[in-house]
């Protein structure tokens, strides 16, 4: 038996000029004799998190019926072309007390931070536990990203250290993950060389403004000459949507230098669409090359005063959510939700749409989507706007409002979620048991 598929290293890594560029994961890495067995390389699993601020106007968001088939909210309508990956879940709860650094540090914890400005701590998360599981095969063993600027020191929400409202992510009880908001850093740390000699590169590539493609193009072309047709189509497709995101960088930093007198960051686009899509489209990247299977990403943070003028909202965020009833600010409450439900399809439209495996990166990704608090007016920790998207490369059912009896423990659904990416925990802070999904 002849076999003259080439096998691809799943560790490949194209280098150019201060660029190592790593590879999404293409057919040749899978064994030729595994291929010709019909044995095919099982699937990789992801597990993502994504973070919405201010809690949400829960009358927009909990459908009115429950089980399969059940028609979804005004907020929820967004996600209608995914409805097969999509779960509703209601009734889940974090038997904790507080105000909005609460609601961020007690999300993936299920306990209450130290109201402390001198002793910061609160509980390791399960992203963090599944980081330390899935890490030891990745080159990160988790990506933590947000859409606003963090401040680890000093009082962000009364006595609460701004840690808590800064980031969901606790490596330790005592060590915050911090959140990375420039997408210029979060690029060249996906593909910049990191050693010294790469480094000097690098600068030199950006100083001529060269694409980190220019850079790998020999390797690259090497590359795709052993290839076959199918694996040329996915590395074309991999390195568009690298050139694309590098363009839309550059505009960003463009349109910066253009404002030296606004504080935005270098590399971060005026508006916060463009923004949010770009770190969005970062994280597929990170997925698709294996960089590492565990992220988080925080839409916005805990009190943010963030408007959103093109969507009718000029009042500040955490204005808006102390709606105290009344309509008008209700109404607006519910635009920046749906604004955020827009993005998070946008982003679930690019995991579908980017071939992983015998299936997309959909297929086989969980994502959990919601906040630590639903009716901000009181501050509310019961009955979460929570959803369950993805096929996490197992079964996992979509298509129905799932609801729980008051105050189920939301650590029910954590543990569930790591039983599904095979990181098994028998409990977790408070649960009672496994949400089945």
């Amino acid at each position: 038996m002849f076999i003259t598929k080439r096998s691809v290293s799943r560790r490949t890594v194209l280098r150019g000029l201060g660029a190592a560029l790593s590879l999404p994961v293409l057919d040749a890495m899978v064994p030729a004799f595994t291929a010709l067995a019909a044995s095919p390389a099982r699937a990789l699993r992801r597990l993502g998190f994504v973070y919405i601020p201010n809690g949400a106007n829960m009358a927009d968001w909990v459908p009115a019926a429950e089980g399969s088939g059940a028609a979804f909210s005004r907020i929820l309508a967004p996600l209608e072309p995914f409805r097969d990956h999509v779960r509703v879940l209601s009734g889940l709860t974090n038997q904790v007390r507080g105000a909005h650094a609460v609601a961020a540090a007690s999300w993936l914890t299920g306990v209450a931070p130290n109201e402390s400005l001198t002793t910061v701590e609160a509980a390791t998360t399960v992203d963090q536990i599944a980081a330390e599981h899935f890490g030891q095969h990745t080159q990160w063993a988790s990506l933590e990203l947000g859409l606003e600027g963090a401040d680890f020191t000093g009082a962000c929400c009364g006595n609460y250290s701004c840690a808590y409202t800064n980031t969901v992510s606790w490596r330790t009880p005592t060590t915050p993950m911090p959140v990375e908001t420039d997408p210029r850093n979060v690029f060249e740390r996906m593909f910049g060389d990191g050693d010294s000699a790469g480094g000097a590169a690098r600068q030199a590539r950006l100083a001529q403004d060269r694409s980190i493609l220019d850079s790998v193009r020999r390797d690259a072309d090497g590359l795709a000459r052993t290839l076959g047709a199918s694996d040329r189509e996915k590395l074309g497709q991999y390195f568009d949507a690298i050139r694309d995101i590098e363009r839309r960088i550059q505009l960003a930093e463009e349109q910066s230098a253009a404002v030296p007198d606004m504080p935005r960051p270098i590399g971060v686009p005026e508006h916060y669409d463009d923004y949010a899509k770009i770190m969005l489209d970062l994280q597929v990247l990170a997925y698709q090359t294996d960089l590492t299977r565990v992220s988080t990403f925080m839409l916005g943070k805990e009190i943010s005063q963030r408007t959103y003028p093109h969507v009718g909202v000029a009042d500040p965020h955490h204005s808006i959510s102390h709606h105290k009833d009344e309509q008008d600010k209700l109404e607006k409450l519910s635009r920046i939700n749906v604004l955020h439900m827009e993005l998070f399809a946008y982003y679930l439209d690019r995991l579908r749409s980017t071939p992983d495996g015998d299936g997309s990166l959909l297929d086989h990704v969980l994502i959990l989507y919601g906040g630590g608090m639903s009716n901000s007016n009181i501050h509310a920790h019961d009955n979460l706007p929570t959803l369950v998207v993805g096929g996490g490369a197992g079964p996992v059912k979509g298509g129905l409002h799932q609801s729980h009896p008051q105050d189920t423990p939301m650590a029910n659904l954590l543990l569930a979620l790591l039983e599904k990416v095979d990181v098994p925990l028998e409990k977790f802070s408070d649960s009672t048991g496994k949400l089945a999904l």
